[in-house]
């Protein structure tokens, strides 16, 4: 089966352990950024299909994936997230805008 996709660092060796062969390679730079956004989009869609545990820590674990590619820190992100919270606001409030 062909997957083209990126997996986590163990798949191969986890596919190895049942006794199956597989085909890898790793990813340059710009191979790499473009399958980090296409497994967001992947785990995403998981996220609002199956809405658990499991799939939120799948999409965490791409956004720190990309927060480390793009080289930022968690607590610039943090910042950026406080300070879009303080002038915009969160979601909590459950605001749907119906028009403007």
């Amino acid at each position: 089966m062909r997957y083209d996709k990126l997996v986590r660092d163990k798949i191969p060796e986890l596919i190895g352990a049942k006794g199956e062969e597989c085909l890898f390679h790793i990813a340059e730079d710009e191979e790499y950024a473009t399958k980090l956004y296409e497994k967001l989009r992947e785990e995403t869609e998981e996220l609002i299909r199956e809405r658990n545990i499991g799939e939120v820590a799948d999409v965490l674990e791409v956004v720190d994936a990309i927060i480390s590619r793009e080289g930022f820190s968690r607590n610039e992100v943090e910042a950026a997230k406080s300070k879009k919270r303080e002038e915009r606001g969160g979601f909590g409030g459950r605001i749907i805008l119906d028009e403007s």
